[in-house]
């Protein structure tokens, strides 16, 4: 690719680029010295498990070490003690090590299902930060103000919320900053709530006598439901771990607009590719064959090909052709008869008897196949068992114990 390419490449799905004009420097530098740029991005482990919401910044990542740069994926055990304030209105717990390092461990295994791990550096910010003593922090402190730390938007809504902001938590952002400097970061990328941090890189690379990184930060991954952020407390995300029928299953749930959104940011179709796609369904393609393309690449970069295909099958078998799945759970509850309210509450596939009877309300169960229409309705649990079906991919077979 020239320049203007890689620029082009690089720029899809991005919301922040510091500087545009930087970027286009270095990428000549690197052309010119044959050496690659050092790209950071750096994520703490504070939880055990990536959703494709954390992949969008992950795939721009790729994109640099595609491109045939030097990638540094940074795992935050020192600063994932402290607990990074971005986007919260109350202080947020600090990890023990011991919760940090297993999660850390898990993290790398999914990490290099997108990277290449023998072209990803992988560092950890212990290994700087964890010989940094009191003098060190005073000297890092004086590099910047208490104004510029309360400029920071979530500092200033708890501030005019009246509520606390612990000390520890101002020294979150100079301690990311710093990372950019002990590893000569050319460029960190972050999602947008990371601009801060990543804006104070900059700043203490230039303290530091060193060139200023440039910063790309890409946008936060709207969930299943079109309009929260993709959140696993919210169970509207899709795991990077899931089986490929459970990845197929919510891709296809998704609305038609949402799923372009999906294709710019979880994908490597090019925005000209995408919009392609687009015309194909104004002139009338359907537009749950290319929900179909989209959920066959992103089980594609997670599994393989062959399970995208197997998985398309399944779905087709299970809602196009109106069969039921070849595995199902089976639950063993006393034989008898049972309300059938209390019966999805009992399985857990509803969480309460009145969401049960709203489901039933809504024609969205299903026993033995055939639609059920009174939340009343006494279910015998013989030696034969039942089949329960709540919307479309939830099915249990009941058994008497």
């Amino acid at each position: 690719m020239t320049v203007d390419e890689q620029i082009s490449f690089l720029k899809k799905g991005v919301v922040d680029l510091i500087r545009e004009e930087d970027l286009r420097k270095k990428l000549e530098r690197s052309e010119k010295t044959g050496k690659p740029l050092r790209v950071k991005l750096g994520l703490d482990p504070t939880a055990p498990d990536i959703h494709l919401g954390h992949t969008v910044v992950i795939r721009k990542l790729k994109a640099f070490q595609d491109l045939g740069h030097t990638v540094i994926f940074l795992i935050g055990d020192f600063t994932g003690m402290i607990g990074d304030p971005s986007g919260k209105n109350v202080t947020r717990p600090p990890l023990t090590r011991e919760e940090v390092n297993q999660n850390a461990e898990t993290y790398k295994r999914q990490m290099f299902k997108l990277l290449d791990p023998e072209k990803t550096e992988l560092r950890f910010n212990g290994e700087w930060m964890d010989k940094f003593d009191a003098a060190d922090f005073v000297k890092l402190c004086a590099r910047t103000t208490v104004k510029q730390i309360l400029e920071r938007d979530d500092f200033t809504k708890r501030l005019a919320e009246e509520k606390p902001i612990s000390l520890h938590e101002l020294l979150y952002p100079l301690v990311q900053g710093y990372d950019s400097v002990a590893l000569d970061a050319d460029v960190e990328l972050g999602g947008t709530d990371q601009k801060f941090n990543l804006l104070m890189g900059r700043n203490l690379q230039r303290e530091a006598g060193l060139e200023p990184q440039v910063i790309l930060t890409t946008p936060l991954l709207e969930g299943l439901d079109g309009v929260n952020k993709m959140s696993k407390s919210l169970n509207n995300y899709i795991g990077i771990d899931e089986t490929a029928d459970s990845m197929f299953g919510k891709v296809m749930s998704i609305s038609d607009e949402l799923m372009w959104r999906y294709y710019e940011l979880l994908t490597d179709l090019t925005e000209t590719e995408i919009s392609d796609l687009r015309s194909q369904v104004e002139l009338g393609k359907n537009p749950r064959d290319l929900k179909v393309n989209l959920a066959k690449l992103i089980i594609k970069d997670f599994h393989s090909q062959a399970a995208a295909d197997e998985a398309e099958d399944a779905f087709t078998r299970q809602f196009v052709q109106k069969e039921i799945p070849d595995e199902i759970d089976e639950k063993r509850l006393a034989s008898g008869a049972h309300t059938l309210s209390q019966l999805l509450a009992d399985t857990g596939l509803a969480a309460s008897k009145g969401e049960a009877r709203r489901l039933i309300e809504q024609g969205g169960v299903k026993v033995n196949g055939e639609k059920a229409t009174a939340a009343n309705s006494e279910i015998e649990i013989t030696g034969e068992g039942v089949l329960l079906q709540v919307g479309k991919r939830k099915f249990l077979r009941v058994l008497a114990a």
